[in-house]
């Protein structure tokens, strides 16, 4: 046997890559020092030549200081030939957004890599402990700039392609049979967790405990964005655990829309802190509580039309296949636009766009498209989870936290007693209804299961920190909820599922 070789692990690349990024944008500053003042962007207004001031910028631009001379003329400094030269802030956006997919598909191929690893730690975790390295990595490293996740990133770019998958590939007729139970718990329940969970946390801060004034409407807005069930978050885990298909459908199905529910509140007590608590009237609450029905029903009809369309335009394609599978991502991100140019829920309008659209679909396109569209769908879907969670990761390195430990424990502690008493209230109700029956051992799971993710961190970062002082604590308190729910509820429930000896499917075909 020949000497063993010393290989680099594949986990350890995406750190290498940034470090390179790094060192090539620190070669550039350094180099060309005047390169990024060199090259600003401005624009001038036509002169007023009419005005007294016309007179004076004309001759001041004439000046000796200018460089000009007789005749006019200018001399420019000669820039020689150079055999090489570095300008990475040229490209320096969209190689890092190149550099960020190609890390977290190196970090993806990394983890499945190792077995042990990955069979003891969802990939969600492992994903964010890279991307908590890789924020070391760019903190310490003061020329490289990157904001890890804005909202409009997240919701416009990222968070698409994951529901389209979702809504593409749902399973249809066990969707629906369920529909009743899935909708008690995505509208009764998130408001029962919203008012419970602001309320509670606004009955502490009148003790004083946590140090600072706790307005209720401000618990209200932090309550609305941190009760809801993150879909990126419910669908990373519970694909991994395979539990049986109902019980899989209604954790995930409640995730996917209560998204109506969650911008319906937030918005509504993100309107009512800016107005403040003397100016809201009636006509405001009725507002609020009309917008419910519009947000969701409306988001659910765009979707619906949008599906409609795309199965009426891809019945003429059979001479034009090969532009088939554009079709159907570009006609579903429309429906998801559309929905957010009105203020309508985004999430549904995709989601019943990608349910309506596929039988359609099927029946209209080549074989080789729905190939196409099947592999590519989940390219898309898998690659926006996997930087999802790499920018959590990242994050959460930083020098803006506000670290209250009553008002993060008390949090954390709220959300997961007030997720288990509602599921044991709405699963009483609809066990009334329903032929199977939701058992003991399933309420558990789907109280545990109840994880929260992206979503909640992007509409925190929406909150405007005029308006609403402790933005700053919510914002550590969120990352410190989704840090508790994937890592310690993610990692044990696979085990805890086993113990209970929790019915279980087959794995399923991802693709």
């Amino acid at each position: 046997m020949g000497p063993r070789r010393r290989t680099c692990p594949a986990g350890w690349l995406p750190l290498l890559l940034l470090a390179g990024a790094a060192w090539a944008s620190a070669s550039s500053e350094f180099l060309h020092p005047g390169l990024s003042e060199s090259l600003p962007l401005t624009t001038t207004s036509a002169p007023d030549y009419d005005s007294p001031s016309s007179e004076m910028s004309s001759s001041s631009t004439s000046s000796p200081s200018t460089g000009s001379v007789a005749g006019g003329s200018a001399h420019h400094p000669i820039k020689h030939m150079e055999v090489m030269t570095i300008e990475f802030a040229r490209v320096e956006t969209p190689f890092m957004i190149g550099l960020w997919i190609f890390c977290s598909s190196l970090a993806k191929i990394g983890f499945h890599m190792t077995p042990k690893l990955h069979n003891m730690f969802p990939e969600s975790c492992l994903l964010i402990v890279v991307g908590v390295l890789i924020g070391l990595v760019l903190f310490c490293t003061s020329t490289v700039h990157v904001s890890p996740m804005t909202p409009d990133v997240f919701f416009l770019y990222m968070l698409p392609p994951i529901i389209l998958d979702a809504g593409y590939f749902m399973p249809n007729r066990l969707f629906f049979d369920h529909l009743g139970t899935i909708l008690m718990f995505a509208v009764i329940g998130t408001i029962f967790n919203t008012l419970t969970i602001g309320l509670s946390l606004w009955g502490v801060g009148l003790t004083g405990l946590f140090g600072c004034e706790t307005p209720l409407l401000d618990m209200l807005l932090f309550s609305a964005l941190i009760s809801a069930v993150d879909p990126v978050a419910v669908l990373a885990v519970f694909e991994e655990i395979h539990v049986n298909e109902i019980l899989y459908i209604v954790v995930f199905g409640e995730s996917l829309l209560n998204d109506a529910v969650t911008v319906v509140l937030y918005h509504m007590f993100e309107a009512y802190t800016e107005m403040g608590p003397s100016n809201i009237l009636y006509t405001d609450i009725l507002a609020g509580f009309l917008s419910f029905f519009v947000v969701g029903l409306g988001g659910t009809a765009i979707g619906v039309i949008w599906g409609f369309v795309t199965g009426m335009v891809t019945r003429f394609t059979d001479q034009v296949r090969v532009i088939e599978p554009l079709f159907i991502f570009i006609m579903a991100y429309l429906a998801y636009l559309n929905a957010e140019i009105f203020h309508m829920s985004g999430i549904l309008a995709i989601t019943f766009c990608g349910i309506t659209m596929k039988n359609y679909v099927e029946a209209n396109v080549s074989h080789k498209s729905h190939t196409t569209i099947k592999y590519a769908m989940k390219m898309l879907s898998s690659s926006s989870e996997t930087i999802i969670f790499m920018f959590l990761g990242v994050a959460t390195v930083s020098d803006v936290h506000d670290w209250n430990t009553w008002f993060v424990v008390l949090t954390i502690f709220f959300c997961s007693v007030y997720r288990a008493m509602g599921v044991i209230m709405l699963t009483a109700v609809v066990n009334e209804f329903r032929l199977y029956k939701l058992n003991g051992v399933e309420k558990f799971v789907m109280s545990y299961g109840g994880l929260r993710g992206a979503v909640a961190f992007a509409l925190v970062l929406l909150i405007n920190p005029r308006h609403v002082k402790l933005q700053p604590m919510f914002v550590t308190t969120t990352i410190a909820v989704i840090y508790f729910t994937v890592f310690f509820q993610g990692i044990t429930i696979k085990p805890i599922v086993k113990i209970l000896n929790v019915k279980r499917s087959a794995k399923r075909n991802l693709l």
